[in-house]
């Protein structure tokens, strides 16, 4: 990184770039996972091969509706005037082996049970006459003997669904890269499927650093603060479909190396603290001789930036694995999160990398520091306007309560209310 500020796009194409071959290669079919069909462990995956449907979907022609099995040609001449009734035939409920149909009969068959073999049509319960079978259900009436009308003839294969309208065998359930949700898992197990190649989760590393940290509910001493860091980053980094490991390391670079040697699977490290000028950052002396460049991004909250590979000793061998590192402050943690590592991991997880944009206009007014890019937490009102919250990076619950990020670009330094600015949407 310069010694002059980055622009944020720019610091974005550097994470980006830098992560690149990492999350190439988890799209390589070769480091592919076998995973079961199960929602535990497929939910959320990304399919790292096509997948074929080894059977026909659905796998015998059935009915779409309540009604009965007929053929079309014995219904031609039926009208209100001169309805046609035929007599009827054996019942196919959902799980019966297909039957024959017997021309001249009108054959009660149920959603989703056979089409007999030699029906081409379905009429459906309410358009016969009774609009009821006879017989069934707990009814008195006996079938036996009994005929059903029709007042109007049925076109050939009319809410017949026929073998294979979903899937031919060989067809394409989904391709790779396919991200399975509740459809896509239903699709699958309708076809069989027990079980799919996924690619696997990109695994982070995410270091809290800071003395003054704490777990929430261990006791806190004067100067002591809780982590919220971990909770809200881990958060984020599922959100995008990363298996994520958490440590903590005190302000001693030694012990930022040693808790990154403990974790020889990670693909990323993310930090927090220890990024910017000060006396005791951590993170900087830890990795910058290790390879990690540290600067300034335009951008507030969330200017101090780091990132590169760091090179750092695993047992007996050296390895090299890229570093995202962000500032401590939660919210200047979040925003970082947000503008430069969200987009990269969600688009190799299958997932839309952009938030929802809008326009939308100030309900007050604003200022802006005119050469960094600022990027304020607001709430959309029902009228379409926007009314943005203080500034402060220190303002976590403000950022809980937000509905929207609003972006002040560079060289923007004041807004009156009622200018127009881009808005995220983080609430969906």
């Amino acid at each position: 990184m310069t010694s002059s500020p980055a622009a944020p796009a720019d610091h974005a194409a550097a994470v980006s770039a830098l992560l690149a071959p990492v999350l190439t290669r988890l799209t390589d079919d070769a480091h592919a996972e076998l995973v079961a069909l199960t929602p535990g462990a497929a939910s959320g995956r990304v399919l790292s091969a096509d997948v074929h449907s080894l059977i026909q979907v659905p796998p015998f022609t059935n009915s779409q509706m309540d009604g009965y099995a007929v053929l079309a040609s014995d219904l031609a001449s039926a009208s209100e005037s001169a309805p046609a009734r035929l007599g009827i035939g054996v019942t196919s409920a959902a799980g019966d082996a297909v039957h024959e149909h017997a021309p001249g009969t009108a054959s009660p068959v149920m959603t989703g049970a056979p089409i007999p073999s030699g029906a081409d049509a379905v009429v459906p319960i309410e358009l016969a006459d009774p609009p009821r079978f006879v017989g069934l259900g707990g009814e008195e009436e006996s079938a036996a003997g009994a005929t059903v009308g029709f007042q109007a003839p049925v076109e050939v294969g009319a809410f017949v669904r026929g073998a294979g309208a979903d899937l031919a065998v060989g067809a394409t359930i989904l391709p790779a890269g396919a991200r399975l949700g509740p459809a896509q898992l239903g699709s699958l197990a309708s076809a069989g499927i027990t079980e799919v190649r996924v690619r696997p989760r990109p695994v982070v590393l995410l270091l809290s650093t800071g003395h003054e940290l704490r777990a929430p509910g261990d006791e806190l001493t004067p100067g002591q603060i809780y982590d919220a860091n971990t909770a809200s980053l881990t958060a984020a980094l599922e959100q995008c479909g990363a298996t994520v490991r958490t440590a903590f390391a005190p302000d001693d670079a030694p012990a930022v190396l040693d808790a990154i040697s403990q974790h020889p699977d990670a693909d990323l490290v993310v930090t927090t603290g220890g990024v910017s000028a000060g006396a005791f950052e951590v993170v900087r002396d830890a990795l910058e001789p290790a390879g990690v460049r540290f600067g300034k991004v335009a951008m507030q909250p969330g200017g101090p930036q780091g990132l590169g590979e760091a090179r750092v000793r695993i047992g007996e061998h050296d390895r090299t694995v890229p570093v995202i590192a962000f500032p401590g402050n939660p919210v200047s943690a979040l925003l970082s999160f947000e503008m430069f590592l969200r987009p990269v991991l969600r688009a190799a997880s299958g997932l839309d990398p952009v938030r929802p944009v809008q326009r939308a206009l100030l309900a007050d007014a604003l200022r802006s520091p005119r050469d960094k890019h600022q990027i304020r937490r607001g709430r959309l009102r029902a009228d379409g306007s926007v009314e943005v919250g203080a500034p402060g990076s220190h303002l976590l619950h403000d950022y809980a309560r937000a509905t929207v990020l609003v972006h002040v670009p560079i060289g923007v330094d004041a807004l009156p209310a009622g200018a127009e600015v881009e808005v995220w949407r983080i609430d969906e």
